[in-house]
């Protein structure tokens, strides 16, 4: 059973916190399965969008929440214009906000080759 998205949202927030690290929720979602995006800000101010991967890639159903990139190295323009894209399909989706130059430390992040 996948933990809520809401507990998943203020674990990954405590942890960054605790190393360090800044992180915002910009937008709270359904508490219980709301999509999850992550926006990662980078020491040289580009960003990393990171969305919920599909679960149709899994041969089973995951109990974690697994992550890929949809952009790296962008503007925040972008990454705003993809999360607007997202908001108007689906009004329950959580953002949150990081800024660490290593979310692979706090998230699983899986690359098309591992999908």
């Amino acid at each position: 059973m996948r933990i809520t998205s809401a507990i998943f949202v203020a674990s990954l927030t405590r942890r960054l916190f605790a190393d360090g690290q800044m992180a915002a929720v910009e937008k709270k979602g359904a508490p219980e399965a709301g999509a999850i995006f992550i926006r990662v800000i980078k020491r040289d101010r580009t960003q990393m969008l990171l969305t919920p991967a599909p679960q149709s890639y899994f041969e089973e159903k995951s109990e974690f929440h697994i992550f890929e990139t949809r952009l790296d190295n962008a503007q925040e323009f972008e990454v705003n214009q993809k999360l607007e894209r997202e908001k108007s399909f689906d009004n329950d989706i959580w953002i949150v906000e990081i800024e660490t130059d290593t979310p692979e430390v706090y998230l699983d992040i899986r690359s098309e080759n591992d999908l």
